[in-house]
């Protein structure tokens, strides 16, 4: 049986699956104790595993040829929308779920080297997690948004604090905070919009906006900009992105590399909404706050640029990073063009992907320059290997034996982790041949040709335009300045330091999020296909409505089918009355 005829005999309840299957591993480890370790991280990595051909089913379904749409609806409780929870499956949905799951994967088996061990109840907090980004991705009505939400953020919580220590316990307080009050503002928001509208369905909000009262269209926006501030600061903009990086820095490695999907949650959320909420067909409120939204990724950009190129930390790197993707996702989302949507959908997981690795990549070098006491540091502005006259120091290219050591041969896991490294700096900062240069070189081409190669001629884009594209260009560079230093000063002036110790545990997850960073490349026509289809799903949120609000419950099987009587009718002029056609066919008389 092939994948997608077992697909099509599931759905549409396997939409499900990505929602109960970690809620259910999560909820058995919790009867274990925590001296079944090992066998909590089985069950962890086989409960990700099997989510992630979930995900691969659910992309490969929601991408079937010959359907425009390929959207799924499931009625929670078979009660039709807008009364019933509904969850629904389209093209960027399958995508967020595709990435996540590819992430927590390698996240859990590089928590199995040592990590997992430094504290309780990691892994049922790991599945919470991964139970409410699915559900996150998933759902159709921002109140279970904003469970599955508070679900997500619980776990990360937890997550955060994992092994203990002063700076996680100050940096994860402050997490703690922030988010909390990110959540109230999410409420009243939720509360405001349900006061205006009626309704809190997705689908059904998107219908009712459009004829909102002109006296209630200041009130719907207010709320609109109270929600968006909530999303906002989960997507860490700026100037409300100052708790990220302490945190995301304090924590460990593979929690790192997951909350690198959190800030996408954000983005995610604010594409979903603003395309369907404030479309060009959204009246009176078509495109509310599209400038805002472009100038905050803008300041996010700087400011992520600016921070990376300032920073000393190595541990901080990969948060503003992922700061500097977010902004890059933001600001290229306000534009509301198909082919600008199309290019941020390519860009984002190929951001998440490189920035999980970063934090992977990170852990790894900062272990191997703690534990390795005999190494040598130059500052900046010293060549390692040449004097103050450019000239060879006398004695440093020559071991004990006289052999000379520039053009040895690399150890295999100081290159593995210099080539890891390399990848992560050329996706980041947007270099060819990888993926990060398609997904910004594409974002170009939409700003410069909105209505496609040969058919743009004439069109402006404004001066909106002009800066997205020279901040984009110039953090871009600065990101690359910036990795290129902390680089040369990792593996290049640092002598006399030991090979470090590199567990295939620990190579292989990187391995696979850097190798889907060139799949993404090698496959590029067939992702940028899949990417463009969901973006013109998301501008014609028409397509969205009907789905969700003209599918109907499944009726009972025991239900016994509803007889109409057939009531009879006098003829004009006779007076006599008509048989229904059954007893006239039967040869009744009247």
């Amino acid at each position: 049986m092939s994948l997608m005829t077992l697909t099509e005999r599931l759905m549409p309840h396997l939409l499900l699956a990505p929602i109960l299957l970690p809620m259910l591993t999560a909820a058995l480890m919790l009867t274990l104790g925590e001296k079944y370790q090992r066998t909590k991280l089985l069950m962890n990595i086989s409960s990700c595993l099997i989510g992630l051909v979930i995900a691969m089913a659910l992309v490969k379904w929601s991408n079937q040829d010959g359907m425009a749409t390929s959207m799924s609806v499931y009625l929670s409780g078979n009660w039709a929308a807008p009364f019933g929870i509904v969850l629904v499956l389209d093209r960027l949905s399958a995508l967020m779920l595709l990435t996540t799951s590819v992430v927590a994967l390698c996240a859990v088996v590089y928590s199995g080297a040592r990590w997992h061990r430094v504290g309780v109840h990691f892994h049922p907090l790991f599945q919470f997690q991964m139970m409410g980004l699915a559900g996150a991705f998933l759902t159709g009505d921002l109140f279970n948004l904003f469970v599955f939400f508070e679900i997500m953020l619980a776990a990360s919580y937890g997550l955060l604090l994992h092994g203990s220590g002063k700076s996680r316990v100050q940096h994860g307080l402050h997490y703690i905070a922030i988010n909390l009050a990110a959540s109230s503002l999410f409420l009243i928001g939720v509360s405001m919009l349900y006061g205006i509208t009626g309704t809190l369905n997705m689908a059904d909000l998107a219908r009712i906006i459009p004829s909102v009262s002109s006296a209630d269209r200041g009130l719907l926006h207010t709320a609109a900009g109270i929600l968006a501030t909530a999303f906002l600061i989960k997507a860490a903009v700026w100037p409300l992105n100052f708790w990220l990086v302490p945190a995301y820095g304090s924590a460990t490695a593979p929690v790192g590399a997951i909350f690198a999907l959190m800030t996408k949650v954000g983005i995610y959320t604010i594409v979903r909404l603003w395309t369907l909420m404030f479309s060009s067909e959204a009246g009176p409120s078509a495109h509310f706050g599209s400038a805002w939204l472009i100038l905050g990724g803008l300041a996010t950009m700087l400011y992520a640029a600016i921070s990376i190129l300032g920073t000393q930390r190595l541990g901080y790197v990969a948060g503003y990073a992922a700061i500097l993707s977010a902004g890059t996702l933001l600001a290229a989302a306000g534009f509301g063009q198909n082919l600008m949507t199309s290019a941020l959908l390519y860009y984002m997981p190929s951001s998440t992907l490189a920035v999980a690795a970063l934090f992977l990549v990170t852990d790894l070098i900062e272990r191997w320059r703690t534990t390795d006491g005999a190494s040598v540091r130059f500052e900046d502005e010293e060549a390692p290997f040449l004097t103050a006259e450019l000239l060879p120091r006398e004695g440093l290219n020559l071991d004990e034996d006289e052999e000379v050591l520039i053009g040895r041969a690399i150890p295999a896991a100081m290159a593995f982790l210099g080539l890891s490294f390399m990848v992560c700096t050329l996706v980041i900062s947007g270099l060819p041949p990888l993926s990060g240069f398609i997904g910004k070189f594409a974002m170009l081409s939409a700003l410069l040709n909105p209505l496609g190669l040969g058919s743009s001629a004439g069109t402006q884009i404004g001066w909106l335009g002009w800066l997205f594209m020279a901040i984009l260009i110039a953090t871009g560079l600065m990101a690359l300045t910036a990795l290129v230093r902390i680089g040369i000063r990792e593996f290049w002036s640092s002598i006399s330091r030991s090979t470090p110790e590199l567990k295939v545990i620990e190579g292989l997850p990187l391995a696979i999020l850097l190798g889907c960073c060139i799949l993404m490349v090698t496959h590029g026509a067939s992702v940028m296909r899949f990417t463009q289809r969901a973006a013109d799903n998301l501008h014609s949120p028409g397509n969205y409505i009907r789905a969700v609000l003209e599918t109907n419950p499944k009726p009972s099987p025991t239900a016994k089918p509803v007889v109409t009587p057939e009531i009879p009718t006098v003829l004009p002029e006779t007076g006599f009355t008509a048989a229904p056609d059954a007893a006239i066919a039967g040869g009744t008389e009247p």
